[in-house]
């Protein structure tokens, strides 16, 4: 019996979920699928193995959407955000549907289920740091997203239990160096930016020193970023600004990794972004292995027991 999805799916609109399915199914197959001559429309069963122990599940939306899409059914044994393992080997859900559309399916739905479970696991793994250090704030993602799969990548940080930051350009108005330098100053870029941007929108100024956060509070700068600071020179500014303006969101990011971030904890800290967290993220190992056929028991002798695909 299929267990119910973590809540994050419930955030996902299902004609959103349609759309990508059929978009990810038109790019890998836009013309014709010449291999599905050779299994036909035999219904089989196959399962979903996951490879790597102590992975996080995510993306079981996308995976299913897709196969939906083809006419197949997804049995899942375990709920989105479950940990899986620790053997080397875990049944994770069972596909059962027409050889031919479970196939043409099949890779569409493992890339967006590796893909989204390695950057869960990461999330969860950089959380349980955070968690285990005491901190207050908020592990965050960045907009380093890959083309066309943002949407894939921000809800698996939501799995994994970190912030998801904005979601596009829209989302928040970040002043980065580059708006800085062509406004002239970071007033009259926070200055421009607040003539456009309603109330609902907050302003984040990404700041290379403490004078420069300090013009930014004072402008009005909703967020102050401190970009690429050493963790010892973050703990000093960041404390400075906290001192003038308590009430400040401080915002660390820039050459933080998983190995060096308990040294950007602080309690004048509020939010620590990672580019890493979908930048050379390692995906989780899952494959899918059709059975034998669950009907038309004429066929002839010799049908491969077990079939995996790994292209």
């Amino acid at each position: 019996m299929s267990l119910p999805k973590h809540t994050a799916a419930h955030s996902i609109p299902p004609h959103t979920l349609t759309r990508l399915a059929r978009e990810w199914l038109e790019e890998d197959a836009p013309n014709f699928d010449p291999a599905g001559v050779c299994v036909a429309s035999l219904e089989v069963e196959a399962r979903l193995l996951c490879k790597t122990p102590h992975s996080v599940l995510a993306g079981s939306p996308f995976f299913t959407a897709v196969f939906t899409e083809v006419g197949c059914t997804v049995d899942w044994s375990y709920q989105e955000g479950a940990e899986l393992g620790p053997d080397a080997v875990t049944l994770t859900a069972v596909v059962r549907g027409p050889a031919r559309c479970l196939l043409l399916g099949e890779r569409p739905a493992l890339n967006c289920l590796a893909r989204a479970s390695g950057i869960a696991t990461r999330c969860s793994q950089l959380q349980a740091m955070a968690t285990a250090g005491r901190w207050h704030g908020e592990v965050a993602g960045t907009r380093k997203t890959t083309p066309g799969f943002r949407l894939v990548e921000k809800y698996a940080m939501l799995v994994g239990a970190v912030s998801m930051h904005r979601q596009d350009l829209s989302g928040m108005v970040m002043l980065k160096d580059n708006h800085i330098w062509a406004s002239g100053s970071i007033t009259e870029a926070v200055k421009a930016a607040r003539s456009v941007c309603s109330f609902s929108s907050k302003i984040e100024v990404e700041c290379r020193s403490t004078e420069e956060g300090r013009e930014a509070a004072r402008a009005g700068a909703d967020i102050v970023m401190l970009d690429n600071f050493q963790p010892q020179e973050l703990h000093v500014a960041a404390r400075a600004l906290k001192e003038e303006f308590p009430n400040l969101p401080i915002e660390a990011s820039g050459g933080v990794t998983p190995d060096n971030l308990a040294m950007y904890f602080s309690p004048h800290v509020d939010i620590i972004s990672l580019g890493c967290i979908t930048q050379g993220c390692p995906v989780v190992d899952f494959s899918l292995k059709v059975q034998k056929p669950v009907a038309h028991s004429h066929l002839q002798e010799g049908w491969p027991p077990q079939i995996g695909y790994t292209d």
